[in-house]
């Protein structure tokens, strides 16, 4: 009886032992050291590719958001139309104004999973491709795809160099601005092929949008 009291006691000795070594090493130093190695190595991706403009954190380059100027009677956003517009984010619904860019909810991330013949998605990208042809002035068969279309995330902070383009015009209007600055802005921040071969030329709005706020103000 003695025999098995101690080798008792043994065990649950050498298991909080353990316990304690395992929690100071896989709960402090490991994370520790983890955390050291990315503010040294990789500062601006461990903080979350943070934006700034003018010494203020504005968002991330790795997260769209949208551009509004309130809702209207219906408590549907209204674009503002001041600045250059993101692709539709996930989360399809009748919206007259903006088509299915309804949300950009971090906590909402991810498609709509409907198929290419799914009544919604059809009558949501008609809606969409129409808004966007009337606001734009451009003909419906000229409106780009990813105009009218999410992204896998919903949050995708790139439109192609196509739709960027394609907003120069009104965006330029609304700002009282010459249409081959705004222009000229846009191929500035064309981001092009990773490694010069994956992926496709890119557009981050959000640095587009503040290379337009400094233009307006007089600083670019």
């Amino acid at each position: 009886m003695n025999n098995s009291v101690r080798n008792t006691a043994r065990l649950l000795g050498a298991g909080l032992r353990a316990l304690l070594v395992l929690t100071v090493v896989c709960g402090v130093v490991y994370p520790l050291v983890v955390t050291g190695v990315a503010q040294a190595a990789f500062h601006d991706k461990a903080n979350g590719s943070e934006v700034r403009s003018h010494g203020k954190v504005v968002g991330s380059s790795l997260l769209g958001q949208r551009y509004d100027k309130g809702k209207d009677k219906e408590g549907n956003p209204v674009p503002d139309l001041r600045f250059f517009q993101p692709r539709p984010s996930a989360g399809l619904g009748s919206n007259k104004t903006n088509g299915v860019n309804t949300q950009y909810d971090l906590q909402v991330s991810g498609a709509s999973n409907l198929g290419a013949t799914n009544t919604d998605l059809v009558k949501a990208v008609q809606e969409r491709k129409k808004w966007v042809a009337e606001t734009y002035g451009v003909a419906e068969s000229k409106v780009p795809a990813d105009s009218v279309t999410s992204s896998g995330s919903g949050l995708d902070p790139h439109i192609s160099p196509e739709y960027a383009e394609l907003q120069a015009a009104r965006v330029a209007k609304e700002n009282h601005l010459p249409a081959a600055k705004v222009r000229e802005l846009v191929k500035e921040h064309v981001d092009g092929r990773i490694l010069g071969f994956m992926g496709e030329p890119r557009v981050n709005v959000l640095e587009l949008n503040i290379g337009l706020k400094d233009l307006v103000e007089g600083r670019g």
